[in-house]
């Protein structure tokens, strides 16, 4: 066997590699790569195997060739591969995902993410689930697969504006094959990033059969730390780590019968945020460089651990499928708190200080799914299913004061604050769904989810600056979500279809004292959203066109908002929402060898009613923060080959984020009677390289116009202060110029 070989910009069909050892050989590969390209993509989004026109819904897979070529590898890397897909991003391994705008900034997720059959992270909004969504890394996937519109009729809580499905190469039984890979690249205002990585695959016997890879990349970081006056504290303090590795084991005794085991283990370790000082007004960055005010050293460390067992059954008819799996996601902060605190405790303690919230959470979900579906063949296909989970979450968080200029304890100050909070989610759900074939061109979809959860929660606190508290709290709710479609089939390459959808976030509890005044909502319900949309999706028998083009309109109900209700912060429903909007994919080969793609998306998601103007900040007609009014993404691809035996390939892509709106923010909302606005800003990334033999170099750079793009926006701290100096505001931001390297050997 061999490994995929990287090709198109923006490719979603998986090849093999072959080497031109000869003129006659590489013209066979070439011939045979377009036979294979025009071959139609094979998902799982539905649950069983369907290529994408078949796929009665909008969505969009990028290969594993694709992300290796973008130098892809994380969330960050792919946004311009997938319309309508945004990240709110501070840190790495932090980040809170977006599809179809659908984000208010609250404290539940709204994009589910699957690792393979494992749903990843936290489903209930106590364990910081929104913005800590699993940012897998992505050398040796088959693809990555993304589902825009709710998917509560099938995946459940917590996806009603999308899903992101990482998909692991499995196991190959073909024969050994080992490929390596290491690089190097050169960041401005920063030192160098180094990357390795090593993947194997080897058959055991003639039934079973193992693979493992191993990653480790390296960021040097490229803010500095400043003081109040200007003067270099320290350099480059946001350096990264990411490391970690895959391991799987397919057994299959019979052609009827397969076991997969898998394990991943990921760590994602950073210092300081990407996090820039910049004008609050404007959200230029400000004292001409990337700049943090960090007086305490700061630090994020990220753990991914996710064990799963698939079993498959062909029963002839129909096939059972069993899918097990226990995750753990660690997360470990230090996060600076001098500027909002340290002089509000001098002035009332009398003690000279810098601060810290040290911060760590812990989230442990086990879930057994068991569905039986048909093999098709006849009238109507069909899916049946059972699902349970059951999530521990612990959140610890401590205010540390520390001797100016050192780590070491401040003495003579009593506790500030300690807060735990320790909360159980589980649910059960029954699902099923079926494809009714009323004739040989128009199919009937029909889906349907019901589910139910019980969550509790116990809330310790201590300290000068919270109120002493043991509180308990539980709650309970049951869902039900559908989808129904519609697709008439032109060809086995060409379809139109119509969509109905509904998905909800869970509700909760909200951890109140026992003399909380009458009135104070105990706990808060699930908002939903129903998604209606209608696409067509279709490709040229040759591949040389294809074009993927929906439409929706979303009305979002009982979003989940922060609030204030007798003098106590609590999660309740509120505002609805309305998002409308067309996305668009297209790919054309005007000529043997080169690929042009797009795909943009308009959105206009907005808010239905005011929200509570001095707490959230939002008013009826305000659009959703971070939804912008366009993207578009352009790219090329070009593969030739040097002299008969060399092949070689380039390509560049540019994207362009127009029209985003920062966070809700209540007090720049009543000074300036509109949200802030982020400026729009574009990217270009370009590669190229050749392939030697068994060696593939390439040279890349990204983000080459060095862009001051912006991912989030800091939020004022609780007692109304900026977190930096000089009434700076805080902002995430992409990337600088990086120019870089890879170097891969096949075996």
């Amino acid at each position: 066997m061999a490994f995929p070989t990287p090709k198109a910009a923006g490719s979603i069909v998986l090849t093999s590699m072959a080497l031109a050892v000869s003129s006659a050989y590489a013209a066979g590969q070439e011939q045979q790569r377009q036979r294979e390209d025009v071959q139609q993509v094979v998902v799982t989004a539905q649950k069983r195997a369907q290529t994408m026109v078949d796929v009665p819904q909008s969505m969009s897979v990028v290969g594993g060739d694709a992300l290796e070529k973008h130098q892809a590898t994380g969330f960050a890397d792919y946004l311009k591969l997938v319309p309508s897909l945004q990240l709110v991003q501070s840190t790495p391994g932090e980040g809170r995902l977006v599809l179809r705008g659908l984000d208010t900034g609250g404290v539940a997720s709204t994009v589910a993410v699957y690792l393979d059959e494992t749903p990843f992270g936290s489903s209930s909004g106590l364990a910081n689930g929104a913005i800590l969504a699993g940012d897998f890394d992505t050398f040796d996937l088959a693809r990555v697969e993304v589902l825009r519109g709710p998917q509560g009729a099938l995946y459940g809580a917590s996806s009603l504006g999308g899903l992101v499905k990482f998909v692991t190469n499995a196991p190959d039984f073909d024969g050994f094959a080992m490929r390596a890979r290491i690089g190097a690249a050169s960041v401005d205002g920063g030192g160098v990033s180094y990357r390795t990585n090593l993947v194997v695959n080897t058959p055991i016997s003639e039934t079973l059969a193992a693979r493992a890879s191993v990653s480790y990349q390296k960021e040097p970081g490229f803010i500095d730390s400043i003081g109040t006056a200007g003067s270099d504290v320290a350099k480059d303090i946001n350096k990264a780590e990411n490391y970690g590795g895959r391991a799987s084991l397919l057994y299959k005794p019979h052609k009827d019968f397969d076991l997969r085991l898998t394990a991943v283990a990921q760590n994602i370790a950073t210092d300081a945020p990407s996090i820039v000082e910049s004008d609050p007004e404007s959200l230029e960055t400000l004292y001409g460089r990337p700049t943090q005010s960090q007086f305490v050293p700061q630090m994020r460390d990220i753990h991914y651990r996710v064990f799963n067992g698939t079993a498959n059954w062909n029963l002839g008819s129909a096939s059972l499928t069993s899918s097990t799996s226990y995750s753990t996601q660690k997360q470990y902060a230090r996060e600076d708190a001098t500027t909002n605190l340290s002089q509000f405790v001098e002035d009332n303690l009398g003690v000279p200080n810098e601060m810290y919230l040290g911060m760590e959470l812990e989230v442990k979900k086990f879930t057994q799914e068991l569905r039986l579906s048909s093999n098709g063949g006849s009238r109507v296909d069909w899916l049946a299913g059972l699902y349970y989970t059951d999530e521990e979450g612990d959140l610890a968080q401590r205010y540390h004061a520390l001797v100016p200029g050192t780590m070491t304890p401040a003495s003579g100050l009593p506790m500030l604050a300690d807060v735990k909070l320790g909360s159980n989610y589980r649910e059960v759900a029954a699902f099923a769904n079926t494809t009714i074939h009323l004739n040989p061109v128009y199919d009937l979809d029909i889906g349907g989810r019901y589910s139910h959860n019980k969550q509790d929660a116990h809330q310790l606190g201590d300290g000068v600056l919270t109120s002493p508290a043991d509180n308990r709290a539980e709650s309970s709710e049951d869902v039900f979500t559908y989808a129904v479609s519609l697709k008439r089939k032109f060809s086995e390459r060409t379809a139109v279809y119509a969509r109905a959808a509904k998905g909800f976030r869970p509700g909760g509890p909200n951890v109140l004292p026992p003399n909380a005044p009458p009135g104070t909502p105990t706990s808060y319900e699930s908002d939903s959203v129903m998604s209606y949309e209608a696409g067509l999706k279709t490709q040229t028998d040759d591949g040389r066109w294809s074009l993927d083009l929906s439409a929706f309109h979303i009305k979002w109900k009982d979003i989940q908002l922060l609030a204030n209700v007798n003098g106590f912060g609590i999660n309740a429903n509120g505002a609805g929402a309305t998002a409308d909007g067309v996305e668009i994919s297209a790919g054309w080969r005007p000529l043997q060898g080169l690929r042009l793609s797009a795909n943009g998306a308009w959105n206009k998601a907005r808010l239905d009613d005011d929200t509570d103007p001095q707490l959230v900040g939002g008013y009826k007609g305000d659009r959703l923060p971070f939804s912008p009014k366009y993207t578009a993404a352009l790219l090329a691809d070009y593969r030739w080959t040097i002299g008969d035996t060399t092949p070689a390939f380039a390509g560049a892509s540019v994207r362009r984020m127009a029209g985003q709106h920062a966070s809700f923010d209540p007090d720049y909302r009543l000074a300036n009677g509109r949200q802030r606005e982020i400026p729009s800003y574009n990217v270009v990334d370009a590669y190229a390289g050749l392939e030697l033999g068994n060696w593939t170099v390439e040279v890349f750079g990204k983000n080459l116009g060095n862009s001051d793009g912006k991912l989030s926006t800091a939020e004022l701290m609780p007692n109304g202060m900026f977190a930096y100096p000089n009434g700076a505001l805080g902002t995430g931001v992409i990337a600088p110029r990086t120019v870089g390297f890879t170097l891969t050997r096949e075996y």
